[in-house]
């Protein structure tokens, strides 16, 4: 059945591939992009990819192709799925070819997303109507398993998703319900930016592992990784989370109710949940350190949160240690690199100012600093 809304996929890993494979099984015209041309070869010759798991079948794209211009240029939605160490820079190379009326949604933004992207769009020169969102976390649990394949273990019951502005939040949730009705809306993209548990579940256990990970010994990642110890630890970080959160009266859940709300996982502590996550069973562990969840999640997710937690006197030791470790592992400083409140144009904000710049991307007094 053919639907009439069209799709562009950025990025061919491991969640586009799976995107763009289960949306044009669900008969929308999909585009894929992605930047390594070689990457994508075996798609340009066959464009089908094969979906197993929770999700099974075959989609056919329509345009496959490392040209940015050429993939989104007539499309309703551009779905982003690219770690958020590009967001800025796609954010520059999109902004020429965009349409009034076009959406884009990150999948996820991380901390910040979305705010990096408008103000990036409006910097470089794109003056038309575009709704920019952003998914508090990514819709599925999945793997791909060769250039034309992936394995989607879990789709999550539950993702909230933010828009700027905020006014068409309701809009685009309908407009994606078609394909994702687990969409569901929150006030603004602070609240799924501080709603971001991939912060809390990815850095911690790849560097507190790194030892297993570096000499290549095949484990669950989330199961086998995240020991009670470990787990006890990432509930400190979720607790420095909430109260930044709280202190900002956004609406949020622990790390262990989240697993519940998203998969149905049942536990009386985060150590518990995760061990009966159906959703994490089979999920291996990394093969190196070279990884997004400590190159992205470090600058894009615990960066911000501890930058937001110091503008708000909020002490974060277990998520600043993260950070340091990290750091001193791999030799780069993910501080001034990553999404400060300075980058993000939150630097002395009050809170009614964070949250309009979080629905309008205006700055209501010349306070912030958007890098």
């Amino acid at each position: 059945m053919k639907n009439c809304l069209s799709y562009g996929i950025i990025g061919a890993g491991n969640g586009g591939l799976a995107m763009a494979g289960y949306l044009a099984k669900k008969g929308f015209a999909v585009n894929l992009y992605n930047r390594t041309l070689q990457k994508i070869l075996p798609l340009m010759e066959k464009p089908t990819i094969t979906l197993t798991g929770e999700k099974e079948g075959t989609g056919k794209l329509n345009i496959v192709s490392d040209n940015i211009k050429e993939v989104i240029e007539n499309v309703d939605i551009i779905m982003v799925t690219i770690p958020a160490i590009g967001h800025y820079n796609l954010g520059k190379l999109m902004a020429p070819y965009l349409k009034d009326g076009q959406i884009i949604i990150l999948n996820p933004g991380r901390t910040g997303g979305a705010l990096e992207i408008y103000t990036t769009l409006k910097k470089n020169g794109c003056d038309k109507n575009i709704v920019v969102g952003e998914a508090q976390t990514f819709i599925y649990a999945c793997r791909k398993t060769s250039a034309r394949s992936a394995h989607i273990y879990r789709e999550k019951n539950e993702v909230s998703l933010a828009c700027i502005p905020s006014t068409k939040t309701d809009e685009v949730i309908h407009m994606l319900s078609s394909a994702y009705p687990q969409f569901v809306p929150a006030r603004d993209v602070m609240e799924t930016s501080l709603n971001n548990y991939g912060a809390i579940f990815h850095p911690a256990p790849t560097l507190l592992n790194s030892g297993h990970i570096e000499r290549g010994a095949p484990f669950d990642y989330y199961t086998e990784g995240i020991t009670p110890s470990i787990s006890k630890f990432l509930e400190k970080m979720d607790n420095e989370r909430m109260r930044i959160a709280q202190a900002l009266n956004i609406e949020t859940c622990s790390a262990k109710d989240w697993l519940y709300e998203s998969y149905g996982a049942v536990g009386t502590n985060l150590y518990e949940a995760i061990q009966n996550n159906p959703g994490y069973k089979g999920l291996l562990a990394p093969k190196g350190l070279n990884i997004r969840y400590i190159y992205e999640d470090v600058p894009y997710s615990l960066v911000p949160m501890s930058s937001l937690g110091k503008q708000l006197n909020i002490d974060t030791p277990a998520i600043d240690s993260v950070i340091r470790l990290a750091e001193l592992m791999t030799g780069k400083d993910f501080w001034n690199s990553g999404r400060t409140v300075e980058h993000l144009g939150l630097n002395g904000l009050d809170l009614d100012e964070i949250h309009n710049f979080a629905q309008t991307g205006i700055v209501t007094k010349e306070k912030g600093v958007v890098a």
